[in-house]
């Protein structure tokens, strides 16, 4: 499958890494990275996982949104909600891995009109496409 990217952007890392800094290319945000206490760090900053999982609750929130609305399922309320809990440690053969749960709120839908909702945002959402096959995503319907 390809891909048509109509957006970019940039960021850089530098330091340690999971103990240094990342920017953004424009200047617009900064953040100081340490590792959480969990895993050895002094979580006096912010790490990989916390990113990610405002990238992917904003992102899935958006791509429900567009699903309702391009395939005419209803509305997605503005007090709807998506929750991501990212968790790391190791994998079974070595390395790290992520986990994801998704827990997603849409109050006053419809149960069976928001499970659709929540079945096409993974379809359309560009992180549970990059993560299919690659993390174990769990969605709750709360």
């Amino acid at each position: 499958m390809s891909v048509d990217p109509k957006y970019w952007t940039e960021a850089q890392a530098t330091g340690g890494g999971r103990n240094g800094l990342a920017k953004l290319a424009d200047g617009k945000l900064t953040v100081t990275m340490t590792s959480p206490k969990e895993l050895g760090g002094n979580g006096a900053g912010h790490n990989p996982e916390e990113l990610f999982a405002i990238g992917y609750a904003a992102c899935y929130l958006g791509a429900m949104r567009f699903a309702a609305s391009s395939e005419k399922l209803g509305t997605v309320p503005e007090d709807a909600t998506v929750n991501a809990h990212v968790g790391i440690g190791p994998r079974s053969d070595g390395g790290f891995g992520l986990k994801v749960k998704l827990v997603v709120k849409l109050p006053g839908v419809e149960k069976s009109v928001a499970e659709k909702m929540v079945e096409r945002g993974h379809f359309i959402c560009p992180y549970s496409n990059a993560t299919k096959g690659n993390i174990d995503v769990e969605t709750e319907l709360a």
